[in-house]
């Protein structure tokens, strides 16, 4: 089979979906593996790396032609550029990536509609034999890390505390919101670098994770015994809940010199957690990171890609921070690609089976029509009729 690494062409995306190091193990499962010429640069991996580790260099319609696409960004991840690229796709071509298709499920409908095959690597299932392919965590991950370092280059002060012969500095106040896996990062870092270190999360479930990492949970008297779903992610809450958590939440962030935004519901609007009013309240040189800016942020006055001044407290919306690091976060997303794509081959790829809890979760076109049921009901598509036995 073969399988070709597609060149993003989203705006500001350096990642690449396949690094020289994860070649040498695909092949040797079968695979011939080419690359679109120029595909891994931006992220610092040039074509003369992927020829030394056996891949081909491919124009972009030579990746085209391959029987398997591998990409970072696709459908509606792929922006603007996603339609040229549906143009392109063919009957019976496999397609791998981040599609965003909960929020974005015309996109895959779209591309159900060429006839490709298309696998969506958000929907990778939270379960042991699937922790190497999830690469929302390991990109999570690695952003919580950069939103930290971004907000300590914006805060007027150093984050730890200084004893020096002009006195001593007392360490900043973080406050981490969110507790997941961009969280718990961030919460990791800001302790490396000296801050003192508060974090909250609706899931009573994480406080333990917090406080291994040297952080202090903060508990506020609300009944959160819905607020995870099976998966391990945060669930959307009634907005009389969000309310209470705003008035409650509201000291905590006005002493805090840094505040960073982590929560998300995954295919829905982001939380409002802050306020303008704690903005307002928020000493001046504050610094506010909203890593939920692109889905309409945790934070009021938070736009995406946007550094935002308000009362004297620079808010931040990122929306890409894995791109940032595009060599590191290739190489994890390379691993969970790698991992994902010879699982497929297991199961049997380019046949595409229903057995497997994996592939069943992952594969959102095949046939001409959109297979995922999530998506076939915010499509407001009737479900599908089962396979004969």
């Amino acid at each position: 089979m073969k399988v070709a690494v597609l060149k993003e062409t989203f705006p500001g995306e350096r990642r690449v979906a396949l690094v020289p190091a994860a070649i040498a193990g695909l092949k040797k499962t079968g695979l011939d593996i080419s690359i679109e010429s120029g595909a891994g640069v931006a992220a610092g991996f040039l074509d003369d790396d992927y020829r030394a580790a056996g891949a081909t260099i491919v124009s972009r319609v030579e990746a085209f032609a391959a029987d398997c696409l591998l990409a970072v960004r696709t459908c509606g991840a792929g922006g603007d550029g996603w339609r040229h690229d549906r143009d392109l796709l063919r009957p019976g071509v496999i397609l791998v990536g981040l599609c965003d298709p909960l929020s974005s499920p015309e996109a895959c409908r779209d591309a159900a509609g060429t006839g490709a095959t298309v696998f969506s690597l958000e929907l990778v299932p939270r379960i042991t034999r699937a922790q190497s392919m999830d690469v929302l965590s390991s990109q999570a991950n690695i952003a919580g890390y950069r939103a930290v370092l971004l907000a300590a280059t914006h805060l007027p002060r150093i984050l730890p505390m200084m004893t020096t012969a002009a006195g001593t500095i007392t360490p900043a106040k973080v406050l981490v919101l969110g507790a997941g896996v961009a969280g718990l990062q961030a919460i990791a870092t800001a302790k490396r670098l000296g801050a003192q270190v508060s974090a909250y999360d609706v899931r009573p479930a994480v406080k333990e994770q917090v406080q291994s990492l040297g952080a202090k949970f903060v508990e506020l008297p609300l009944e959160t015994g819905s607020s995870e779903t099976a998966g391990g992610y945060a669930k959307a809450m009634g907005e009389e809940f969000y309310a209470t958590q705003r008035e409650l939440l509201g000291k905590v962030v006005a002493e805090s010199d840094m505040v960073i935004c982590t929560a998300l519901i995954p295919g829905q609007k982001a939380p409002v957690l802050v306020t303008a009013e704690m903005v307002a309240r928020m000493k001046p040189g504050s610094v506010v990171v909203d890593m939920a800016a692109e889905r309409g942020g945790n934070c009021v006055g938070s736009k995406p890609d946007q550094t935002v001044a308000v009362d004297g407290v620079t808010i931040l919306g990122p929306t890409n921070l894995a791109s940032d690091v595009a060599g590191h976060t290739s190489q994890l997303y390379a691993k969970n690609v790698a991992t994902f794509l010879a699982h497929l081959v297991k199961c049997g790829l380019p046949s595409v089976t229903a057995d497997d809890e994996i592939v069943r979760n992952t594969l959102v076109a095949h046939g001409g029509q959109v297979v995922h049921p999530k998506l076939r009901e915010i499509l407001a598509l009737p479900p599908l009729e089962p396979p004969p036995p």
